[in-house]
């Protein structure tokens, strides 16, 4: 009972802050547990935490799954849970487990560490391009919610839907949490992906805020190129996107959602090839009044001044480059994190 009155007391918190967290990806060179995550976010007086993958445990048995939660409940850190792909046709789902099944397994898992919601994600930009149009992935990802529904209302945990990777427009994702059915399925808002869509991630507050349940922020710098624009995620007020609106949107649409930072640095720029013709195959059904304040937003960017060390290279790579980018994702998640209790005031624990 002590727990739940705990996240009871935070929940009301949150109504003049937001709670702030953070996704365990963020860190994922560093190999933690769900332990040592949770040791990790009590030390930095986060008021949450997205342990974003069955992964990231150690067991799945039922007593493991407790004693995180237990856990959790000492540090009292409100916890989401996440998982995978689960779009069936979608290229990024390889599993032989049905994705219902799966889906159910880890609702399952997700309830015994107290999580709330349960992220998982359509798939990425390549299905937008494949011979299966976006619709049919759409669909058949409702298809596994509603197949899902009994075990999310038995469980208590709400299922969120990732705006994933350039799989889904903010106005697509919102389709599929309404058509399952917005009392067991919401969304988990990425700030971050809306890039690859050519989507200003304002619109995808906008759009998605209503029915948001977690989130995922990470700011991106973006430029013009030749093709449209090229962009690569940064730490949090090292990028082009305004912050400090997010954090109003926010406050305003879904003030119960936790902030959960996402920072992905280490990745070099990408191309969002937006004025060739053969990008918008991908998004025949796109919005124009969107798009125009993509185009600002990139129009207002600039390419990151800051020194940043490249994960996503070929070839070997001595132990000291691997050890360097641990240390720069660690650098990067506390000074966001610092960032966001600091600059943007979010933080309910960090206020005492």
């Amino acid at each position: 009972m002590l727990g739940l009155a705990a996240t009871s007391a935070r929940l009301r918190a949150a109504a003049s802050s937001l709670m702030l967290g953070y996704d365990t990806y963020s860190i994922r060179a560093w190999n933690w547990k769900a332990p040592r995550h949770l040791e990790f976010a009590a030390s930095l007086k986060l008021d949450a935490i997205q342990i974003s993958s069955l992964g990231d445990f150690e067991s799945l048995e039922p007593a493991y799954l407790q004693s995180i939660r237990d856990q959790a409940r000492a540090a009292n850190l409100l916890v989401d849970a996440g998982t995978g792909c689960i779009c069936p046709s979608a290229r990024a789902y390889r599993s032989k487990e049905d994705p219902a099944a799966h889906l159910r397994r880890a609702l399952e898992a997700a309830k015994l560490v107290g999580a709330r919601t349960l992220r998982c994600y359509l798939g990425d930009s390549a299905d937008r391009y494949d011979a299966t149009p976006i619709e049919q992935h759409m669909e058949d990802t409702i298809k596994v919610f509603r197949a899902a529904k009994s075990a999310a209302e038995s469980t208590g945990v709400k299922i969120a839907l990732e705006n994933h990777s350039g799989d889904l427009q903010a106005w697509e994702a919102r389709t599929i949490v309404e058509e399952s059915g917005k009392s067991f399925v919401g969304a988990c808002l990425d700030t971050g992906n809306p890039i690859w869509c050519a989507e200003h991630p304002e619109v995808t507050m906008e759009v998605l805020g209503p029915v948001t349940v977690t989130t995922h922020a990470r700011d991106t710098a973006l430029f013009p190129h030749p093709s449209g624009c090229a962009a690569h995620w940064t730490a949090l007020g090292d990028g082009c996107v305004n912050f400090r609106r997010i954090v109003d949107l926010h406050m305003k649409l879904c003030p119960a959602a936790p902030m959960h930072l996402e920072i992905i640095t280490g990745r070099p720029p990408r191309i969002v090839p937006y004025l060739e013709d053969s990008f918008w195959t991908g998004f025949p059904k796109a919005r124009a009044s969107e798009l125009a304040r993509f185009v600002a937003l990139v129009k207002q960017g600039s390419p990151l001044m800051k020194p940043m060390i490249i994960a996503d290279v070929s070839g070997q790579r001595p132990p000291e480059y691997a050890e360097a980018l641990k240390a720069q994702q660690k650098i990067d998640l506390e000074r966001s994190l610092e960032y966001a209790k600091k600059t943007l005031g979010a933080g309910v624990n960090s206020k005492g």
